[in-house]
């Protein structure tokens, strides 16, 4: 049986049930947070309302972090990600568990309150950082925060343009105004002549693939079945550029996403917000029902043929889930497993229809090339890398915050001068570059363009182009743990390669002994072997980072 005809029975099933897909995860997302003890107790009853049976409801509830965590009355998020952990080396865990008086991952004795640790909630510039139901509470003061001893303190995000010209911040740092471009676009212009300044354009994927957009949108084959998805799973901690466009910008993400529906020939869009952005969920939310009480959604859009209809839908925790082919099992009401390819969801997505996934800022980009032109955004940034990024600077540095910059821009200068080094009593050691699975540069490395190619050259990666700086008062085999906590926690489990392989190199890691050939037999596998880029990037990750530190730990390089 050929790879295309692949056989899934859950999907088999839930056809036949009327496809609950996000249905299914709501009713066990509001489950889980009633507070009913353990999944087991729950999520049966929960598949059994929508026809299915109980492991379709215990598979989900026991892979999204946000169904698995216990839940009280009172559930508190605690950042242990990159930049929260930067900031404090971590000891922040155990001062909120000692004023919660619960350790993570648990719930205390009389189901009052539950500490819940995730991987990033999106306010690295001003870490550490907890979640107090949907309320934030951010900085030093944390722990005083959540014992009531200091008011919740969450500042906006700094959003400066270092361009001139901004395309992706224009709305959010001068205050320009969204869908001028759509009217015209629909009344006017063609699929085709869209897919082509886009195409001129260059645009490639902003969320980590660095895909071309135009190649992607042409492989969907123009079916008005297609399937449009903005990603806003913006799961790489250290980046929080998709929270700031969804948050003070919604309107931009939502043209964009309406104009590459358009050049796809789709009739539907869906906006995947994580749910560590609660705010960001509701301010897409409003946007999406502003837009259709002023025509721009909805059928027959401004007197032509052209419907299309938007609905936003929020994740349940799973930094794995923001893959494409994971993204479209969770919208299924699956496990957000990576699922092999051939066939790519361009062929066969969501419920086998073609399905195109593009993240939060790429879709923020369309508009200004659509007004400007492709050759005009082609202009920018370097001729095999065009156009312009956000990069996110940590808590760390003395400027911290969202810079839009063309691609080309040397990391050095980014870190240097528009970060302004880092704040003081701090002396830079290393740089993490492209989230956790990204790379790490060294110090006195920095001076190397910010573009997938530069990177590349020094074993890193661009990713969401999040940096998050450690200082000295973070040893080396701190960060090397905390790389492999991050990827045994995160890995979906659907490949032995990466399952297998983060768990033990976790527990290596742990032991301190000297790395052996296990160690390096397991990073060639996972390397190698791996389903999707999430195994396949640890090794390199886990590489750089010895590079970045000189070879500390001695011989971890291997």
């Amino acid at each position: 049986m050929g790879s295309d005809s692949r056989f899934d029975a859950f999907r088999a099933l839930a056809e036949r049930r009327g496809r609950p897909g996000v249905g299914l995860l709501e009713s066990l997302s509001e489950a889980a947070k009633a507070g009913q003890g353990p999944a087991e107790v729950w999520a049966p009853e929960v598949a059994e309302r929508f026809g299915l049976p109980a492991a379709a409801g215990l598979g989900p509830a026991s892979f999204y972090a946000d169904l698995a965590a216990p839940h009280g009355r009172r559930h508190v998020r605690v950042c242990t990600a990159a930049a929260c952990f930067a900031a404090r080396a971590g000891r922040h865990l155990s001062e909120v568990e000692g004023v919660l008086g619960v350790r993570a991952d648990q719930i205390d004795a009389d189901g009052e309150v539950s500490l819940q640790s995730v991987r990033c909630l999106g306010y690295c510039y001003t870490g550490p950082a907890c979640l107090d139901g949907d309320t934030p509470c951010t900085g030093p003061t944390l722990a005083d925060q959540l014992s009531g001893n200091a008011e919740p303190q969450a500042p906006p995000i700094p959003a400066v343009d270092a361009t001139g010209a901004p395309v992706l911040l224009a709305g959010v740092v001068e205050g320009s105004d969204a869908w001028q471009v759509w009217p015209g676009v629909v009344r006017t212009r063609t699929p085709e002549r869209v897919l082509a300044e886009v195409s001129a354009s260059g645009l490639r994927g902003r969320g980590g693939a660095g895909f071309p957009v135009a190649a992607k949108w042409a492989a969907a084959g123009g079916s008005p079945d297609t399937v449009v998805v903005a990603n806003g799973d913006e799961g790489d901690p250290g980046s929080y550029a998709d929270r700031l466009l969804m948050e003070a910008d919604p309107e931009r993400v939502l043209e964009g996403l309406a104009l590459a529906c358009f050049a796809c020939g789709s009739r539907r869009g869906v906006v995947l917000v994580r749910s560590e952005y609660p705010r960001a969920l509701a301010r897409m939310r409003v946007a999406v029902e502003r837009a259709r009480a002023d025509g721009h959604l909805g059928r027959r859009i401004h007197g032509t043929d052209v419907d299309l209809n938007v609905e936003v839908v929020a994740g349940s925790g799973s930094y794995v889930a923001g893959e494409e082919t994971a993204l479209v099992a969770g919208l299924e009401g699956g496990r957000g497993c990576a699922r092999p390819r051939p066939p790519y969801p361009t062929r066969r997505g969501l419920w086998d229809v073609p399905t195109v996934v593009n993240n939060v800022e790429t879709l923020a980009a369309l508009p200004w090339i659509i007004a400007h032109g492709g050759d005009a955004y082609a202009a920018r940034g370097t001729p095999s890398e065009t156009g312009t990024k956000l990069v996110c600077l940590s808590e760390r540095f003395a400027r911290p915050g969202c810079y839009e910059v063309e691609l080309g821009m040397p990391v050095l200068r980014i870190v240097a001068e528009l970060g302004g080094g880092l704040r003081e009593g701090s002396e830079l050691t290393v740089v993490q570059v492209g989230g956790p699975l990204g790379g790490f540069l060294a110090a006195d490395q920095l001076d190397v363009p910010l573009s997938e190619a530069g990177l590349a050259g020094r074993g890193a990666a661009l990713g969401h182009a999040g940096l998050v700086a450690f200082d000295q008062h973070v040893e080396p085999e701190q960060v090397l743990r905390h790389l492999w906590e991050f990827a045994a926690a995160e890995s979906c489990g659907a490949c032995s390669p990466c399952r297998v392989g983060s768990g033990r190199g976790l527990e290596i890691v742990r032991s301190g002994a000297p790395p052996g050939e296990e160690y390096a037999r397991l990073l060639r596998v996972m390397g190698e072997a791996s389903l999707c880029a999430f195994g396949r990037r640890v090794p390199a990750a886990v590489r750089s980072l010895a590079r970045a530190y000189g070879g500390r730990p001695v011989g971890w390089d291997r």
